[in-house]
């Protein structure tokens, strides 16, 4: 099971930002509308299917604004939810616990969403051998919440950031002059881990006697991926990547390939749907 990635330091500056957006100078629903004696009881419940990831925030959420709020969480991230399911139980102060509810279900239905999808993915490829891997395209400021979130719907996480490894581009290749020239210039700036993204066959050839130490596949059919892997035969990991949907990741990962990448599972997974109950 991934660990939960944000340490307190984290997590206040994550619910500061949140709060500031949402609540600023302050709710003035709830402060027009509910007495300030009033209490709230409610429970979190998963309105379908789905796989939980964000549980961790909730009690820093809620009780930033009640610190005497009761937090009961009924699941764990990684847990595969049936519709229906409670997720957890809050009582509190009416006025703190609603103007903190749109922050805890956003980004508990966002992480879960991520995990979900990340779920289906990783699903669809077991027996192959193949690792699924996430990307880099997060939402600016959620990278080490949604790198999480795949992590708990099966997904491997991948290069945290541009610090991380060299992983040469097209865009880097067009500047460079060529794939030998990018890789020469990489390991003389001594650099040991080197991956470089190959369209061509050629590219794979030219990668290989370069020096790169695993490639990306980009946009390649299955038919070229298994020429590039028979051509590699094993001497360096394969990532293949672009393009990959739930149809046709398990013929990908059937090449032979060692990872596929996919880049909607933190783009563009949809939210699930969570609803806070009152009274429940």
């Amino acid at each position: 099971m991934a660990t939960f990635p944000l340490d307190e330091k984290e997590i206040d500056a994550f619910i500061d930002t949140a709060f500031a957006e949402d609540i600023g100078s302050g709710d003035v629903t709830a402060e027009s509308v509910i007495p300030e004696p009033a209490r709230l009881t409610a429970s979190m419940n998963a309105r379908h299917d789905m796989v939980l990831a964000g549980l961790p925030l909730m009690k820093p959420i809620f009780q930033r604004l009640d610190t005497s709020a009761h937090i009961e969480l009924l699941a764990k991230d990684g847990a595969c939810l049936a519709k229906g399911s409670s997720i957890a139980r809050i009582e509190g102060s009416a006025r703190a616990l609603l103007s903190a509810e749109r922050t805890a279900l956003n980004i508990l239905q966002h992480l879960s969403g991520i995990a979900t999808l990340t779920n289906k993915y990783a699903d669809a490829i077991k027996g192959t051998g193949t690792t699924l891997l996430d990307t880099r395209k997060t939402i600016p400021g959620l990278r080490k919440l949604a790198k999480y979130a795949a992590a708990c719907g099966g997904a491997q996480n991948h290069r945290m950031g541009l610090f991380d490894a060299v992983m040469i581009k097209d865009n880097h290749l067009a500047v460079a002059g060529s794939v030998t020239t990018a890789v020469t210039a990489a390991k003389a700036a001594g650099q040991t881990r080197i991956q470089v993204e190959c369209d061509t066959l050629e590219q794979v050839t030219e990668a290989l006697a370069a020096g790169a130490t695993s490639l990306l596949l980009d946009n390649m059919t299955p038919d070229v991926l298994r020429k590039a892997v028979t051509q590699v035969g094993g001497k360096i990991p394969l990532e293949a990547s672009g393009g990959v949907t739930l149809e046709t990741i398990r013929a990908i990962a059937e090449t032979g390939v060692d990872f596929i990448s996919v880049g909607r599972l933190t783009q563009s997974a949809p939210a699930v749907d969570i609803g806070l109950d009152y009274g429940s």
